[in-house]
């Protein structure tokens, strides 16, 4: 038995003894590339130890029979087995051997240990991640501790059920690497085809200070380098923002060093250094004969290769052609579908008139009064701006593409330039599309059954968010039960004109504005019958407002407006705007008695009972059904009182709850990596909301974008027994899946109890224990 294998010594045919990572490394130390020593632990051995220890027979019945949806058992078959594998010491004459070879690496070297799997980084299977990695390890003790947490990550949870989804029924083995650890002072993953559009002209390369756990980890946003493998030409660069870095501290260990604004805004590589990294990459796909993914590491002026693997996501045919164009902008994917055309750069709205029908505007961001003129645009992009913001919200309404979140497509991209904006994958690509435009409006089905037995009738009722009137018809033929969040500041922009209603009321123009605002709502309450519409009203933010003619004589200045001058506060301030919109409402509801008003951005229980006040008050308004917002963390203690006041129904928005929960701003392109309505900190606080809903004998749901986003959020609001759940219309057919999906195991758990439940909602970001 070999039980220990050094890098020269072993090559990709060697994966059943060394791992596929162990087999990668040594092939590449044999085709003479930029690897840090090291050797290899094999499988072995580790088979050995366990065989000799009693451990391997008691493993395999611990593993026997698992079924890879039954996620209890698994859970529970992972710790079993990782235990054994803790208890099981390695055998003396192995210890020796490790350590032996460990010190050829040099008296206390840093080294990597590194776990690699039999069946992991080749063509066919990808473990990547899976098993653990442990940086910066020093000293026999911790070495020899070190092999064996290796031995045990192969039975992690997430391990044995990608083993039993992809059918691979050979019995685990595991081998482990130690390799001389790089004080990485640059680090990151370079692609040798495009992993997002399969082109394999393109060399991707991302890029962080420090070493490279903060890029594969997601925990930075790295910088974003794509090179034409023709010529070795530089053809985009994207500037990330990195908050922290990990380097070895004074001690030797892990260290996270935070940044300035300045430093991790920086760009991590210079031109020279990026082409020279591609050449690299050249030489590795070279030698393969395929597209690889690769790790790297810089220090002391060397470029060091730590890792390879085949790319495995890449697609050669799906109907939907990739495509070569260059990439000239790159952002957050916000709404789907791709449309060309030439770029208009528009810096107010304003300007409006000067962006010709499908146009792509360009804008630094939009916000509702930019509605007019975002309907005649072919798609949108953005300098600034998260997945929650207005251009976002409104485009996925209107059937945009749209890219937020750039940065620099206001400087980078050219009036009268034509470009394709594809907000399925976040970018701007040069010239007219080479595939066909696709929108994101979704097709209308058809329209819900009142049957309550009918073929897909959900005990949790679907509803749907609207912002404008431009697909109300279309939007109320599908299979939602109303509109859980109309959204009135979009069809208030277009109502007012471009005027700041302060002004309008000046000028004594107030009933253009009433009469506009009508028509528009009551083609919307009108196209879901008997079903009910529920108005947001007016959320404008001061610096939303200050946007509008006479805006600036109006409008406050403020440093933070989304937690300033908005919401129900503003209807008890300034009560005479606010009667105007009651006005619209009152002559709504007396055609359509389906609508009802949320009021949004309730702070105190003060303030919504003067407003409540104000539409007793109000002729025509008076009697109207009122829910009340929940994004104000403040609203979980007050929902008995607001019960006690006739509210009917509360509906969380998760952005705001969000925003303000965990101090994030939700426009922000910069924070939008904190930005994560799965926190646990946010499911707390709307647990709470729907358990005090349900206490108090009202209506509770949700209209935030999460559901949108992940339907599998929905099963968590369903699960808390919420009323009902809005969603963008784009997600009604994957949310109502996920719904009854929901409502099926919770019937079948009640009468089944020993039945396993899904896991929990997982956050953006987990933590590691490093620190427990």
């Amino acid at each position: 038995m070999r039980a220990i294998a050094w890098f020269e010594e072993v090559g990709v045919a060697d994966v059943a003894s060394v791992g596929g990572k162990g087999a990668n490394l040594g092939e590449l130390t044999g085709a003479g590339l930029p690897v840090p020593p090291g050797y290899i632990i094999t499988s072995e051995a580790y088979l050995d130890a366990i065989d000799r220890s009693g451990t391997r027979s008691k493993l395999l019945e611990v593993l026997g029979g698992l079924d890879p949806e039954d996620l209890e058992g698994l859970a529970e078959a992972a710790g079993r087995a990782q235990a054994l594998v803790r208890e099981t010491p390695l055998p003396p004459d192995l210890a020796r051997e490790v350590l032996d070879a460990y010190h050829k690496l040099g008296a206390g070297s840093r080294v990597a240990v590194r776990s690699s799997g039999t069946g992991e980084d080749t063509a066919g299977t990808s473990f990547a991640g899976m098993n653990v990695t442990f940086t910066n390890v020093a000293g026999d003790e911790e070495l020899l501790r070190r092999v064996v947490d290796c031995w045990a990550s192969i039975y992690g949870q997430r391990v044995i059920a990608y083993r039993s989804i992809e059918g691979v029924v050979e019995e685990p083995a595991l081998a482990v690497i130690v390799q001389e650890m790089v004080a990485s002072e640059r680090s990151g993953v370079m692609f040798t085809a495009d992993p997002s559009t399969s082109a394999s002209d393109r060399i991707v390369i991302e890029a962080a200070l420090g070493q490279g756990e903060v890029v594969v980890s997601g925990l930075v946003e790295p910088d974003t380098y794509v090179v034409a493998k023709e010529g070795l030409k530089l053809l985009t660069v994207r500037v990330g923002h990195q908050s922290m870095k990990i380097v070895r501290g004074p001690d030797g260990s892990d260290e996270e060093i935070p940044l300035t604004g300045d430093e991790g805004d920086r760009r991590v590589l210079a031109d020279d250094e990026i082409l020279e990294l591609a050449r690299l990459g050249l030489a590795v796909e070279r030698h393969y004969g395929s597209p690889q993914d690769t790790e790297w590491a810089m220090a002391g002026g060397q470029t060091y290769l730590v890792q390879s693997r085949p790319i495995t996501t890449l697609v050669a045919d799906t109907g939907t052609p990739t495509t070569d164009q260059r990439v000239l902008v790159t952002g957050l994917a916000a709404s789907k579908g791709t449309a060309s055309g030439a770029v208009r750069i528009l810096h107010t709205p304003d300007e409006g008139g000067r962006l010709l029908d499908g146009e792509v505007l360009v804008a630094p961001l939009t916000s509702p009064d930019w509605v007019p003129v975002m309907r005649r645009a072919a798609a949108l992009v953005t300098d600034g701006g998260g997945m929650t913001c207005h251009a976002a919200i409104v485009s996925r309404e209107l059937g945009l593409p749209c890219v937020v979140g750039t940065r620099t497509a206001t400087t980078l991209l050219r009036d009268g330039e034509v470009v394709t904006v594809d907000g399925e994958r976040g970018q701007v690509l040069e010239g007219a599309a080479r595939l066909p435009a696709t929108s994101a409006v979704p097709a209308a089905t058809a329209a819900p059954s009142d049957s309550v037995g009918s073929p897909g009738a959900l005990a949790t009722h679907l509803y749907v968010n609207l912002a404008v009137a431009d697909h109300a018809e279309e939007v109320a033929a599908m299979d939602v039960d109303g509109v859980g969040l109309l959204r009135a500041e979009f069809m208030v922009a277009d109502a007012l004109g471009g005027v700041h209603p302060r002004l309008l009321l000046e000028r004594g123009d107030e009933q253009t504005f009433v009469d506009a605002m009508s028509d528009n709502l009551l083609r919307i309450t009108r196209a879901f019958g008997s079903r009910p519409v529920i108005y947001r009203s007016i959320d404008f933010r001061s610096n939303e407002f200050r946007g509008l003619e006479g805006g600036d004589q109006f409008e406050p200045h403020e440093e933070n407006p989304m937690i300033g001058y908005r919401g129900c506060f503003r209807y008890v301030d300034q009560p005479d705007l606010f009667r105007l919109e009651l006005d619209v409402l009152g002559r709504v509801a007396a055609q359509t008695p389906n609508l009802r008003l949320m009021i949004p951005f309730v702070r105190t229980a003060w303030e919504l009972e003067r407003c409540l006040d104000i539409i007793e008050d109000h002729p025509a308004a008076r009697g109207l059904p009122v829910w009340v917002m929940a994004e104000v963390p403040s609203v979980a203690y007050w929902i008995p009182t607001y019960a006690s006041m006739g509210v009917e129904g509360v509906s969380i928005g998760s952005n705001d709850l969000t925003q303000l929960t965990l101090g994030v701003d939700r426009d922000s392109a910069t924070l939008s990596e904190l930005f994560d309505e799965s926190d646990p900190a946010v499911l707390d606080a709307i647990e709470r909301i729907v358990g005090a809903c349900h206490e108090s004998g009202m209506t509770s749901s949700l209209c935030g974008q999460a559901p949108s986003n992940r339907p599998e959020f929905a099963e968590f609001l369903v699960r808390l027994g919420i009323t009902s759940v809005s969603v963008n219309p784009d997600s009604v057919t994957a949310v109502r899946r996920a719904i009854a999906t929901a409502e099926w195991r919770l019937m079948l758990e009640a009468v089944a109890p020993g039945r396993s439940a899904p896991p929990p909602l997982s956050a953006r970001h987990r933590l590691s224990g490093r620190h427990r």
